[in-house]
């Protein structure tokens, strides 16, 4: 067995983050296409380890989960960020959190938000005229942030708040962009942007501060559970009880304030985008939601007849998958792929490369919705938009849900052109955006 996998070589210092770095997307898929399913490399001083054979990934992300944990590099400044949220906490606290939370994200719960989703929708389109030009992917985040706010935290945004968030969104984003001085460097060293940083979580936390306290008081009675279903009261009656501090419940509403709207906003991007590029898919959506719907507005019924649209969005996640890359570290000494990797490495497990990989997937570039219909003997981890194992994204249902309700929605009113005639340059941050948004023309149906 050889104990070093291939990979670039890399500089002094930085090794490949420079690279990296520079386009995260083409590197990975280069080091996916060179190397096969074990690539080594540096990003600054971290050892890193990229797997793209699927039962690697089933074996971190599900079988022998409890072997790996999220890594130590993410704790700093997303640490602040998000503390310990059900996205970063890790052992009994990620275990206990993630119970208390799972009754708002049940099937039966979510059956009954379709009404809600599509008058959140409606409430966008009302802003829309024939002919105008719409930024997609700020109407889009305009309409998950007004869902997850409803449906999660048991409130509604203003104006002022929707400004407040969006103001506060692009130094949070910038603070995770590739940066190989930043791979380099201590995390204890100042860098350029970390004051704006620090101030967009401060204004982030004071919007969360006045929608705690605005729901203290309604969130039912402690001693039965009795009460309003959604995630916020259930943390508000388990604080009652002594079972959440106010710095837990501030960390879990960061966490869903901020994940709960971003990947679904950004999958209605990019599906937009694809069915601008692809009449007859387009064409076939139409159809779809005439047949299915016909003038009426989308139920809880419909969107199990959605099959297309459906396969429409699965499509957009595999090309453009909003979170690109994930991490781990192995808590001891791991073989994968044939390889010895050390404790504390670097595992990365990226979405981005593996959705598009030749290894796994015919046409792989293609923008294609019936290859979900065809049979095939790919691997199950050949596609993990949303994680997988016991970590896996508590909101998944909801996010397909909401995706599915929105696009039908507003496919029913509008056809989107893009109104640019280059690709859409893509944007690494936590999640994958359109750097310079997704400007659409929208043409009354």
């Amino acid at each position: 067995m050889s104990s070093t996998p291939p990979g670039p070589s890399g500089e002094p210092l930085f090794g490949s983050s420079r690279r990296y770095a520079r386009d995260p997307f083409r590197f990975l898929s280069a080091c996916e296409q060179a190397y096969g399913s074990v690539v080594r490399f540096d990003l600054g001083p971290i050892e890193t380890y990229l797997l793209t054979d699927p039962a690697d990934v089933e074996r971190v992300l599900v079988s022998e989960a409890d072997q790996y944990r999220k890594p130590d590099f993410q704790n700093d400044a997303l640490g602040d960020l998000l503390g310990k949220g059900l996205l970063l906490s890790e052992g009994q606290t990620w275990r206990e959190q993630r119970q208390l939370a799972n009754p708002a994200f049940d099937v039966t719960r979510l059956m009954g938000f379709a009404d809600d989703i599509v008058s959140h929708n409606d409430d966008l389109l009302a802003g829309w005229t024939d002919g105008a030009q719409v930024d997609l992917e700020r109407d889009m985040t305009q309409v998950t942030l007004a869902v997850i706010v409803d449906l999660m935290l048991g409130t509604d945004l203003n104006d002022e708040r929707v400004q407040t968030i969006r103001e506060a969104l692009e130094p949070l984003g910038a603070r995770f962009e590739p940066d190989p001085v930043r791979f380099a460097a201590p995390q204890w060293l100042p860098m350029p942007g970390d004051g704006e940083y620090r101030g967009a979580v401060e204004t982030m936390e004071g919007v969360i501060d006045d929608i705690v306290a605005e729901r203290r008081g309604t969130h039912g009675d402690p001693t039965t559970d009795d009460g309003p279903d959604d995630l916020l009261s259930i943390l508000l009656r388990a604080q009652d009880r002594g079972e959440q501090s106010d710095r837990q419940i501030r960390d879990e509403v960061m966490t869903m304030l901020l994940a709960g709207h971003d990947t679904t906003a950004l999958t209605l991007t990019y599906s937009w985008y694809l069915l601008s590029q692809h009449p007859e898919a387009e064409r076939r959506v139409h159809d779809e939601i005439s047949d299915v719907l016909g003038g009426d507005r989308p139920t809880m019924a419909d969107v199990r007849e959605l099959d297309y649209v459906e396969r429409v969005v699965d499509e957009a996640m595999r090309l453009y998958p909003p979170v690109y890359t994930m991490f781990r570290e192995p808590v001891e000494p791991v073989e994968l792929g044939g390889y010895r990797i050390p404790e504390d490495a670097a595992i990365m497990l990226s979405q981005w490369a593996m959705h598009r990989s030749e290894r796994h997937w015919d046409r792989p570039d293609e923008f294609d919705p019936d290859r979900w219909t065809r049979s095939s003997d790919r691997s199950r981890f050949a596609y993990f938009p949303f994680g997988g194992g016991p970590r896996h994204c508590i909101g998944k249902h909801l996010a397909k849900l909401e995706a599915k309700l929105i696009l039908a929605r507003t496919a029913q009113q509008y056809r989107l052109e893009y109104a640019r005639e280059d690709e859409p340059e893509l944007l690494p941050s936590l999640t994958m955006h359109p750097r310079d948004g997704m400007p659409m023309i929208a043409h009354e149906r």
